[in-house]
């Protein structure tokens, strides 16, 4: 058109790249060919229009959440001359009715992230994953911890529930690995950190919590409950985190590892790798977070606890062997995520796998048979009916011996066999040597002989010569000195 206010309309067509014919259109009629073309009409019957607004449009004031599905189903028992073909017209015409005449929408608002101001953290399930330890299923959580700014993340593998002892853990292993501590730490409505009261409750904070965030001056918030979104800087990085480790297993070839220090340096690499995509963020977000307390604060619960004549003692429905010296002794027992550390007055005795009851409530033990064998030597019968007795074979091995004993010899020859073999793991430290030995007379079918095993295992402590140091006089080294003082002056 532009051409055509110097030129014919020929020559104006020809320098524009069009035909003659189109020149001449255009100059009739210079619409474009979108603003010419008229409306298509209804080609067929509208299929709703007897039901729509009389029976769907109320069905969808009195019920804003039903589902259009519901509706079509409905709709089809009411009147079933109608097609099946119907349900995608019905489907956009229930969306065009909502969005001229639906309620409002929740709207989500998306915020600045500063530097060194927020870090959050939640809990997600890793059991799906479907890894094992040592063949045996692993049920577990991770601990995710994330700065958003930067995208710094840190996780932790949880054997428990949501605890506080898991929550102080696993946020003070994230922030000594930022090396420092934002000034707000938000999570969602965790019963570990949150009494979760009513919205008239003033102060819903568990002391705990509170005196874990104000130990590292940080700021305790959380989202509004059941609004995942407001957390949407962890609960995203969720799905990335489990689509990495999901990648990291297949190519890995196995789920299975050989102990749970494996598994969590595997994590800790996944998470690694991560975090070093990241690193200039990182560390320019890490200048701007809070410096860490001179040490951390306790990530644990404390017990007091009494030895009982069982060897052992029962926390939490799981009963726990002690060596047997200290039946009848109070000991102050320390509640990790994944451990007990037992302590009596101001000395660490030993540490011992934590347990967990069964989740229909049935109780659980966690037995070292080193702590009873003296025990069993003498009363070799007991293990028969013995409560624990699953959990007191340290290998599926031993369980094989006991089991094809049991079939073929009277039960006390079985008792005192079976306690022979686990007494000669103990006393010569072949534990896993000897379960393997098992494995191969059992699957050749031969019953284990405690006297070859002995001599395989040798030497017998018994046989071992005695040797006598005599005690040295200590006035000897006296004249060692004197002697060795003369001769220098010589």
């Amino acid at each position: 058109m532009k051409l055509r206010q110097t030129h014919p309309i020929e020559v104006a067509a020809a320098k524009a790249g069009v035909s003659r014919a189109t020149g001449y259109r255009i100059a009739q009629d210079p619409r474009l060919p979108s603003q010419n073309s008229k409306s298509r009409e209804r080609r067929r019957p509208d299929p709703l229009e007897a039901i729509f607004e009389a029976e769907v449009v109320p069905l969808l004031k009195e019920a804003p959440g039903l589902r259009p599905v519901a509706i079509f189903e409905e709709m089809m028992r009411r009147h079933p001359d109608l097609s099946p073909g119907i349900r995608r017209t019905m489907e956009r015409r229930i969306r065009a009715w909502r969005a001229r005449h639906g309620a409002e929408q929740d709207v989500i608002f998306r915020q600045v992230h500063e530097p060194g101001r927020m870090g959050l953290s939640d809990f997600t399930d890793l059991s799906p994953m479907g890894v094992t330890i040592n063949g045996q299923p692993l049920a577990h959580m991770l601990f995710h911890f994330r700065l958003p700014w930067s995208g710094f993340e840190h996780a932790h593998v949880i054997l428990g529930g949501e605890s506080h002892v898991a929550l102080a853990e696993g946020l003070q292993n994230a922030l000594w690995s930022a090396g420092g501590a934002p000034y707000q730490h938000r999570t969602d409505s965790l019963s570990a950190a949150f009494r979760n009261l009513d919205a008239a409750a003033g102060i819903d904070l568990t002391r705990r919590y509170e005196a874990l965030c104000a130990h590292y001056r940080m700021e305790p918030t959380r989202n509004n409950r059941g609004v995942a979104h407001e957390n949407g800087a962890i609960e995203s990085a969720h799905g990335h985190l489990k689509a990495a480790i999901r990648d990291a297993l297949l190519l890995r070839g196995t789920v299975d590892f050989p102990d749970l220090a494996g598994y969590r340096a595997f994590i800790d690499e996944i998470v690694g790798r991560r975090n070093a995509a990241r690193a200039r963020r990182i560390v320019t977000e890490r200048a701007c977070l809070q410096p860490l307390p001179a040490n951390r604060t306790t990530d644990f619960e404390e017990v007091i606890v009494t030895v009982s004549s069982t060897g052992g003692f029962t926390l939490r429905k799981v009963f726990y062997t002690v060596p047997s010296r200290l039946i009848g002794h109070r000991l102050r027992v320390r509640l990790y995520d994944d451990r007990l550390e037992v302590i009596m007055g101001g000395s660490h005795l030993l540490t011992l796998p934590r347990g967990r009851a069964h989740p229909d409530g049935r109780r659980d033990q966690v037995v070292n048979y080193h702590h009873v064998i003296h025990a069993l030597r003498r009363k070799p019968m007991a293990l028969l009916n013995l409560v624990y007795r699953d959990k007191l074979f340290p290998r599926p091995a031993y369980r094989r011996a006991f089991e094809a004993l049991s079939g073929l010899l009277p039960g006390r020859m079985a008792c005192k066999i079976t306690v022979e073999l686990l007494a000669l793991a103990h006393d010569r430290g072949c534990e896993r040597e000897l379960g393997e030995e098992l494995d191969r007379l059992l699957d050749k079918g031969d019953l284990p002989d405690p006297m070859i095993l002995r001599r395989l295992f040798g030497p017998d402590p018994a046989d071992l010569p005695t040797i006598s140091v005599l005690p040295v006089a200590l006035d000897s080294y006296d004249a060692l000195v004197a002697n060795a003082c003369m001769g220098e002056v010589a």
